[in-house]
C-alpha cells in the first residue's frame, strides 16, 4: 500500500471511529509498525491543519481522533441546537479541576479544598465517567479515592495528563495555586472514617461541654 493510500485509510478509520485509535490498531489495518503507523497519522493532522479545513486530526486519550475544529463550535451549536444544559457547571468544573491536580484523592480531601460538600457533585461526575473510583486510602475508614478517566482527557482535548497548564506558582508562600481560578487552597485536613456530618456532631459537641 502506496503513503497517500496508508493516510486515506488512517482517515477513513478516524472518521468511523466514535473513540480515539491507538497507532498500534493503526499499524495492524496497514501492516506496518505502530511507529510507522503514528508517523502516518500526524502527517495526516499537519495536512489537516494546512488545508485549513473545518475538521482535524487530534491527539488524545493516548490515540488519534477525528474532531471539529474549536472556533466553528459557536455555529455548530446553532446547527444541531446543542442542549446547554449538558455543559459542566462551575461546581463541577472546580471539583473535577482537584481531583485532575491531586488524584487520587478523596471526598473529604476535595471538600476540604472546596469548603462545601462535593457528593452529589462527584456523582455526576461519576455518571459522566469523568472520573473513577481508582481504589481506597489507607487508613482509618479507608476512604475511597477518586481519579480521571479516557473520557477527561477526550472532553478536554488532552492527549494525556502531561497536557495540563501549569498550576500558578503562591509567590506568598512558594507552593501552588488553587485549582480552580489561582484560588490558594485550604489546608487539607486529615483524613478521618467519620464523614462531614459526624464531624459536625463532635464540634457540636465539644460546643455543648466548653458553654
Amino acid at each position: 500500500m502506496e503513503r497517500a493510500e496508508q493516510k486515506k485509510t488512517i482517515e477513513a478509520l478516524l472518521f468511523l471511529s466514535e473513540e480515539p485509535v491507538r497507532a498500534d490498531r493503526l499499524a495492524l489495518v496497514l501492516s506496518t509498525t505502530p511507529e510507522e503507523a503514528e508517523k502516518l497519522a500526524r502527517e495526516l493532522k499537519a495536512d489537516f491543519s494546512a488545508s485549513q479545513r473545518g475538521l482535524q486530526v487530534i491527539e488524545v486519550a493516548g490515540g488519534f481522533q477525528m474532531g471539529t475544529r474549536p472556533e466553528l463550535a459557536p455555529y455548530l451549536e446553532i446547527a444541531f441546537s446543542e442542549d446547554l444544559s449538558s455543559n459542566l457547571s462551575t461546581a463541577a468544573l472546580e471539583a473535577l479541576a482537584i481531583i485532575a491536580y491531586k488524584q487520587p484523592v478523596t471526598r473529604i480531601e476535595i471538600e476540604s479544598i472546596r469548603g462545601v460538600r462535593s457528593e452529589h457533585v462527584l456523582e455526576n461526575l461519576l455518571k459522566r465517567k469523568l472520573i473513577k473510583i481508582s481504589g481506597r486510602k489507607e487508613g482509618p475508614g479507608r476512604p475511597l479515592l477518586y481519579s480521571t478517566t479516557a473520557d477527561f482527557l477526550k472532553y478536554f482535548g488532552l492527549k494525556d495528563l502531561g497536557d495540563l497548564p501549569p498550576l500558578e506558582e503562591d509567590k506568598e508562600t512558594g507552593g501552588s495555586a488553587g485549582a480552580e481560578g489561582g484560588k490558594r487552597e485550604k489546608p487539607a485536613t486529615p483524613e478521618s472514617p467519620e464523614d462531614l456530618e459526624s464531624q459536625e456532631t463532635e464540634q457540636t459537641d465539644q460546643t455543648d461541654q466548653q458553654a
